[in-house]
């Protein structure tokens, strides 16, 4: 059955719509009555900010989790990002992922199954329909950004498996707001040597040879296959932010 979210609205069968909230916010084209419009829309952006702050305020410590909604369940890198979500729990972390299928439904599932707090943001898309199984907080945006917003003020590291377009919008994201100090420089792990070397190896080899970044905006991002490796940098991490 056909279905869709928008916000906390779900849409069935002939009532889904083919457009987005973000899309109809962003589409310049057209008469100019949204002028008249766009500052009621604000009051919604406040809504979904004030939502997300209210659901999470009380998180605690949280890894964010990226990867894309592509990967087959069996596929190795989800069963890694199983294992880290139960470890990242285990070590008294937070799970928060985007919470679609693939790498994210994995991160979820091993974090809710290890008696940790497993959060799913979800956010208005045409082709998904929901929060996985597994999320057991979850809030559901109709804006990017305000989604972002979560992301960013409640993780305390990032850890990016295999992904595509909106995986590589996550990571370099966050790389962009430690770069530029809007965040406290947390750590951010690539999972997936052999996908991800590529990447580093072209930005060494082209924007660090063009001097279009700097060395340490290399350096930042650490990559491993070993999700041990991964949980234990954001527990030093956490350790270094809060010393006893």
């Amino acid at each position: 059955m056909r279905a869709k979210f928008k916000g906390p609205i779900i849409q069935r069968r002939g009532q889904v719509d083919t457009g987005t909230t973000d899309q109809r916010l962003l589409d310049s084209r057209g008469p100019g009555d949204w002028v008249h419009t766009d500052p009621w829309r604000v009051l919604r952006m406040q809504a979904e900010l004030v939502e997300g702050f209210g659901a999470l305020a009380e998180l605690g410590p949280a890894v964010a989790v990226f990867g894309s909604a592509r990967l087959a369940a069996d596929s190795p890198w989800c069963a890694a990002a199983e294992t880290l979500g139960r470890r990242l729990a285990e070590e008294g972390f937070a799970v928060i992922t985007g919470g679609g299928p693939g790498a994210m439904e994995a991160a979820n599932k091993g974090a809710s199954q290890a008696g940790g707090v497993s959060v799913g943001l979800g956010i208005e898309l045409p082709w998904e329909a929901g929060l996985n199984e597994w999320v057991d907080v979850g809030v559901n945006f109709r804006y990017f950004f305000a989604r972002k917003t979560m992301f960013v003020k409640y993780s305390q590291g990032f850890v990016v498996f295999p992904g595509g377009v909106g995986t590589l919008d996550e990571l370099f994201e966050a790389l962009t707001l430690v770069q530029t100090g809007k965040i406290t420089d947390f750590p951010i792990v690539l999972v997936g040597s052999s996908y991800w070397q590529g990447l580093l190896d072209w930005m060494r080899g082209t924007q660090l040879a063009h001097g279009t970044i700097g060395t340490v905006d290399l350096d930042r991002l650490v990559l491993t296959d070993d999700v041990d490796d991964a949980v234990a940098r954001m527990v030093a991490a956490r350790e270094e932010a809060n010393p006893a």
